[in-house]
């Protein structure tokens, strides 16, 4: 049974739209960019070009003008009204937002019919290429990791299931094999988003220092940890700002991400030190020795993968543009997440049995005025049913 993701029908919008934009589709790897593109592709009435630039020399953006001629030839030797041309892994192309400029505005100029579709990395695609040249020309898809509704559907997953070995699709059929689940989500996912998401697209003087910086992640994701006390847990000599860059490139790949304390104040927010939080759980669970099984046993663990998954799905949601997302802290007590959209507020807490913490609620109502406060886990809403809620019913 094939599964078509949300942004398989929003990818189908854009495209029977009249020419205006470039769509960019970005996200982290093994979430399934390309093959969404090919399943509208396989239903498409739009006659298109799909190139893909994996094993083009790094300079070659004389590339990017071969396969735009193509396109262009095609559109007058049969005199297609519409047309799309698809370029997949375009980040690996040196320059090559320059040169989707320069082709884009000619087509422009000459009234041509030529639809774009880029698909790539977005660490490369928002800070290296459209944000400084194609400012203005595109509109940005998101698509992050799979919701615990799709991996059911695709894959028949429980709500243990998703909350242990999280969203990837590429590695649900190893599930029963725990060791070789773990062996391909390290070597296979892991590895490849940070060496070639990270580490070729940026420059890192510490290569070493930023998977330690990961796997400390990993290890403590859920929990608020300062940089400082970052730094005294790892090998590697970094400093709190090399930290605090590390995170942010690993957040923009799509793996861990810091979330920042709410004040009110975006100053004091900026100064804050992060809660860890992975983007799926799986990351989590790679470097678990344990198993599934001892997890489950140990309701201490047990429900710090349970408040993960909740996290999970609310980063995401969030890298998906319906929400600002954070965390609140003030002595003892702990609002687990902040939702900010426009002047809203919600606060939520996950009950999850996994430490003892005061209830920030009342203390955080003391400074601030929310638009409902939210309780999910093993009290409240079940977390399971809270992570199949579509994000703009939270506001509804």
């Amino acid at each position: 049974m094939e599964i078509r993701r949300n942004h398989y029908h929003l990818i189908g919008q854009r495209l029977a739209e009249p020419r205006q934009f470039i769509q960019v589709i970005a996200g982290p790897r093994q979430v399934g960019k390309t093959t969404t593109v090919r399943q509208w592709l396989a239903q498409a009435k739009l006659p298109a070009l799909f190139a893909v630039a994996d094993g083009v020399a790094t300079g070659n953006t004389a590339w990017i003008e071969q396969q735009w001629a193509t396109a262009r030839l095609q559109i007058t030797a049969n005199g297609a009204a519409e047309f799309v041309l698809i370029i997949d892994e375009i980040q690996k192309i040196e320059g090559w937002s320059e040169t989707v400029k320069r082709m884009w505005d000619a087509d422009t100029a000459a009234g041509l019919p030529l639809k774009v579709l880029l698909l790539g990395s977005s660490r490369l695609m928002l800070q290296q290429g459209l944000t400084e040249s194609l400012a203005g020309r595109f509109e940005l898809i998101f698509m992050m990791h799979w919701s615990f509704a799709e991996m059911r559907e695709a894959f028949d997953f429980s709500p243990e299931q998703y909350a242990y070995f999280g969203g990837y699709p590429g590695a649900a059929g190893l599930v029963a094999q725990e060791r070789r689940w773990q062996d391909y989500v390290l070597n296979s996912i892991i590895e490849p988003s940070i060496s070639k998401d990270v580490l070729m697209l940026t420059r890192v003087d510490k290569p070493a220092l930023l998977h330690q910086t990961f796997e400390l992640g990993c290890t403590y994701s859920g929990q608020q940890l300062s940089y400082n006390k970052m730094v005294g847990q790892l090998q590697d000599a970094g400093n709190t700002t090399t930290l605090a860059n590390y995170l942010q490139l690993l957040g923009e790949a799509g793996l861990l991400g810091g979330l920042e304390k709410y004040s009110g104040s975006s100053v004091r927010t900026k100064g804050s030190s992060p809660k860890l939080q992975v983007y799926n759980n799986a990351l989590m669970s790679a470097y678990n020795v344990e198993g599934m099984h001892a997890v489950r046993m140990n309701p201490a663990a047990w429900g710090r993968w349970v408040e993960n998954a909740v996290g999970m799905y609310l980063i995401n949601a969030s890298r998906e543009g319906y929400f600002e997302l954070y965390y609140w802290r003030k002595a003892n007590y702990e609002v687990d997440f902040i939702l900010k959209r426009g002047k809203q507020l919600i606060a939520l807490e996950v009950k999850s049995g996994n430490r003892l913490k005061a209830s920030g609620l009342e203390a955080a109502k003391k400074e601030f005025t929310f638009s409902k406060t939210l309780l999910t886990g093993t009290d409240g809403m079940l977390w399971h049913d809270f992570i199949q809620l579509k994000p703009d019913l939270l506001f509804a």
